[in-house]
């Protein structure tokens, strides 16, 4: 037995010559081999939207001018920058921008989530955390990426700061993914409680995340330009590392520096589609009441600057590169990948068959069935950018390995009480649609990340999976479907070859969404 695992891991190291595949042994070092590769591109993918070296790429001081650019805007420091920042990235990133700026940072608030300095202390990411005697304070909460108790005096405490401020001050507000649920400030008299209610109602009923976010704004402290507005009259610089698709700033973590555009009107109209209305507690009839008769109007956010320094593009930019310098010919299909994960799930399954049959057979193609059905699938999806079109033809011609990349946020549809992500889930859907036909002559890897380290409830990232998962999980006693039906992904990857297939990166410090990528291998 050691020997033959002496000749795998000799054989997943050296590049597999044609002679050699039809030997089991150069088969399994082959797939050993590729496996290894999607998580070193993963952690690329990763690596290229940490906080620090973004923060580091949006600004610049000039220490003999005390000049700070942030792009092509400059503002004049004289010890009087105030910092405050709230999300999974913000601890790093509140640690490269008090490193800049030295003295002139008098003081900060952030609000993390729980667990995350003890999480990079125990990774050794020094770079991540605060010195002994920053002037930034920290709070952690919104454990699981729910508000609770610790985030809401996070985020008083965030607002005592901004209110503070002059004309002669400049704040720096760090925003990245998860910071809506560490920045709960409820109007009173609406409690936290109550605001978390009438969110679960709406979600439950089937609100979008858009019209969850009119409501949230609208019973906000903070939120839809509420932080701006509490700075004011002070200059407001806000770096956001975007954790939604299209990198809407009005959406990311709720628009706390962005002027809402919705009315009153528009949250009871919401309100009246989800029959709710007339359920509403009293503080937030009151605060809706408010809101709808205050004289002032709508307030506006000219005296901020909202800048995205970090996106989901900016991650698969880097690992197209990382991929095609591993002789991958890589190409990414979209930054917006949305929809159910079932469908989604389908999609890549038909794309590797479709890409597949193009890259073995390149005089024959796929079936025009095939091909139709794969561009309804797409088109069911509703992804605006898209490039199915060029990566089907980039297969054509190609007779080495592909690798084709998306990052996005697919929706699980809840229907058991099992434990899992979106990316677990997703993998492992994609591994039952791709074990329901054969493939032909190609070997074919299938990844799901999230960038921030942490699917769902779990300590997994995510998974990866081949065409042969069911039949192999079968001889296990494993059955895929009853785990599906239960929404127990992470249950079934940890048991699947001693959780093999779990992707493992610890809390990463920082969220761009989701990676997927999708490696084609001709044998």
């Amino acid at each position: 037995m050691a020997a033959a695992l002496q000749v795998l891991r000799h054989l997943a190291r050296a590049p597999l010559r044609p002679l050699l595949w039809g030997c089991p042994l150069a088969r399994l070092a082959s797939s050993m081999a590729l496996a290894e590769q999607a998580q070193q591109l993963f952690e690329s993918t990763v690596g290229a939207v940490l906080p620090g070296p973004m923060l580091q790429r949006a600004l610049s001081l000039d220490p003999d001018s005390g000049q700070l650019k942030v792009r092509d805007r400059s503002f004049q420091l004289q010890q009087n920058v105030y910092l405050v920042g709230f999300g999974k990235a913000v601890l790093g990133m509140a640690t490269a921008a008090e490193e800049l700026l030295g003295q002139h940072l008098v003081q900060g608030v952030i609000s993390v989530p729980k667990g995350i300095r003890a999480a990079m202390e125990s990774a050794g990411k020094q770079e991540m955390l605060l010195k002994p005697h920053s002037r930034v304070q920290v709070f952690e909460g919104a454990e699981n990426n729910l508000p609770d108790r610790d985030a809401l005096r996070a985020a008083l405490a965030i607002r005592q700061l901004a209110e503070g401020l002059t004309a002669d001050d400049l704040l720096l507000v760090l925003i990245s993914g998860g910071g809506s649920a560490l920045l709960p400030a409820p109007i009173p008299p609406v409690t936290l409680e109550e605001k978390q209610t009438l969110t679960k109602l709406l979600a439950a009923r089937g609100a979008t995340i858009q019209e969850l976010n009119t409501i949230r704004k609208a019973l906000s402290q903070l939120k839809g330009g509420g932080l701006a507005q509490a700075a004011y009259p002070a200059q407001v610089v806000s770096l956001i590392l975007s954790d939604v698709v299209g990198d809407p700033v009005e959406v990311i973590a709720s628009g706390p520096t962005v002027a809402s555009i919705h009315s009153v009107q528009d949250c009871l109209h919401i309100l009246n589609r989800y029959g709710l209305r007339a359920a509403l507690p009293r503080s937030v009839k009151t605060v809706l009441a408010r809101a709808d008769s205050d004289p002032h109007g709508p307030h506006t956010c000219g005296h901020v600057l909202n800048v995205i320094i970090g996106s989901n593009a900016l991650a698969l930019a880097e690992a197209q590169k990382q991929a095609e310098a591993l002789g991958y010919r890589a190409v990414v299909l979209s930054t917006a990948m949305q929809g159910d994960v079932k469908s989604v799930a389908q999609f890549y399954a038909l794309l590797a068959r479709v890409a597949g049959t193009r890259l073995t057979m390149p005089g024959a193609g796929a079936s025009v069935e095939e091909d139709e059905q794969l561009y309804e699938l797409a088109a069911e999806l509703q992804l605006p950018d898209l490039q199915l079109k060029e990566a089907l033809e980039a297969m054509v011609g190609t007779r080495g390995p592909v690798c084709l990349l998306a990052g996005g946020e697919p929706t699980v549809q809840l229907q058991g009480s099992g434990k899992g992500g979106r990316n677990q889930e997703l993998a492992l859907r994609v591994g039952a649609e791709l074990g329901r036909w054969p493939l032909g002559p190609i070997d074919v890897l299938f990844l799901s990340g999230g960038t921030d380290g942490q699917d769902g409830p779990t300590e997994a990232a995510g998974a990866w999976v081949r065409p042969e998962l069911t039949s192999q999980a079968a001889a296990q006693g494993l059955d895929v479907a009853a785990f599906l039906a239960h929404n127990d992904s992470h249950t079934f990857f940890c048991r699947f070859q001693g959780g093999a297939h779990l992707l493992h990166t610890g809390l990463t410090g920082t969220n761009v969404m989701d990676a997927h990528l999708l490696f084609l291998q001709p044998r």
